[in-house]
């Protein structure tokens, strides 16, 4: 089921003007480790040579674009007739685009794709990271996903020197500080590794972010979810928070644990509330929450604790405030793209009471289950 109203494209997440290399799995765009396709292939850690060789390509790229931008009269910039030549260009990859489109923003952010590229020796990521740095000009910013596990692992000597090298931010999937939903949920982490790690990537200079996600502990744990969550997020302290809201996609080891009754889900309010309490009980704490991603019911859910913390709690009771019926639509417009916040409803409240008619006369399904439906499209 497809539903969306015309209101202007989402609003892109931060990175997504970031030039994407790979550092520890293989391309399947003919070994170009700078695409942004790689669900479903199996781990492994790239050779040193490799990942120079990729570096290489894209900056022979960036030569060749300046290039083209020189013979167009545009002086070496990447400006608006230079990008439009190359993206209407059949004969450019997907891969030139890219860096093409990366360097036409020039935001300078390069984001290392991957779980867990820490994992790797660190003498091979310091030579990468340093080479990187030399070989591509105009970077302002380097960042990672890393696993606690992984990170906790790592001296504070070896993450300093990585810092150094040119690493200066990393997104960890802390997720839950609850053991028991940590175990559940097969981590391979503990709350005292996220800890670990967190303090350690502070220490060692970096920016921090870690993932929060609401709803992970399902009816059983969802207390415990939020208050150990909490308890963690205020020993580590990160720069970031970010929740990203459970959607359990079909044939994954959580959906057969929906299916056998062994977990069972959050609804969107109880979500909510849970997420309420989550930022009630973070005391003690300087970090910025966002709520940037289509699947969390309130976008602009965001701010810098703890000046904003009042201002976060007012954003979630007025939502919990709203009647039943208006939390329905505020859901349906939400999930169908119209909406990121409360104040959006009364706009849209018209077109939004036609469309649950029609919909609920069109598929004979229950309001709920069609909302759930256009949630779950979002990964």
């Amino acid at each position: 089921m497809r539903f969306h109203f015309e209101q202007g494209p989402i609003r892109p997440p931060s990175e997504s003007r970031s030039l994407l290399l790979r550092f520890t799995r293989n391309c399947p765009w003919n070994r170009c480790a700078f695409c942004p396709v790689y669900k479903g292939r199996p781990f492994s850690r790239r050779s040193l040579a490799e990942i120079k060789t990729d570096i290489d390509t894209v900056r022979a790229m960036t030569d060749d674009i300046k290039s083209l931008s020189w013979s167009m009269g545009e002086g070496g910039a990447v400006s608006a007739p230079v990008i439009n030549r190359i993206l209407t260009d059949p004969a450019k990859t997907a891969c030139y685009r890219h860096v093409a489109v990366w360097l036409y923003h020039g935001d300078g952010t390069v984001f290392l794709q991957d779980a867990n590229n820490p994992i790797m020796r660190t003498a091979d990521l310091v030579e990468a990271l340093r080479y990187l740095r030399e070989r591509v000009p105009g970077i302002t910013r380097v960042t990672s996903y890393g696993r606690s596990s992984t990170l906790a692992r790592k001296s504070l000597e070896e993450l300093r020197e990585i810092r150094e090298a040119g690493l200066d931010r990393i997104h960890i999937g802390l997720e839950s500080g609850s053991d028991n939903v940590l175990k559940f949920m097969d981590k391979g982490a503990t709350a005292a590794q996220h800890i670990e790690a967190g303090i350690k990537v502070k220490e060692a200079g970096m920016t921090l972010s870690e993932y929060v996600m609401p709803g992970l502990g399902g009816v059983q744990w969802s207390r415990e979810h939020a208050l150990e969550t909490a308890r963690v997020l205020e020993a580590i302290d990160p720069h970031f928070i970010r929740l990203r809201t459970l959607r359990v996609p079909p044939m994954t080891p959580l959906w057969n644990h929906l299916e056998s009754g062994a977990f069972k889900t959050l609804s969107d309010d109880d979500t909510v509330r849970e997420i309420r309490l989550l930022v009630e009980n973070l005391e003690n704490i300087h970090s910025t929450l966002t709520s940037d991603h289509m699947r969390n019911l309130l976008e602009n859910l965001e701010g810098t604790f703890p000046d904003d913390k009042p201002k976060m709690l007012g954003v979630i009771d007025q939502y919990l405030a709203l009647s039943d019926d208006d939390r329905i639509l505020y859901r349906l417009g939400r999930y169908g793209g119209a909406l990121r916040c409360v104040d959006d409803l009364p706009a849209f409240r018209p077109r939004l009471e036609r469309a649950r008619k029609e919909l609920e006369q069109e598929t004979g399904k229950d309001i709920d289950a069609l909302i759930d439906e256009l949630g779950g499209q979002y990964l």
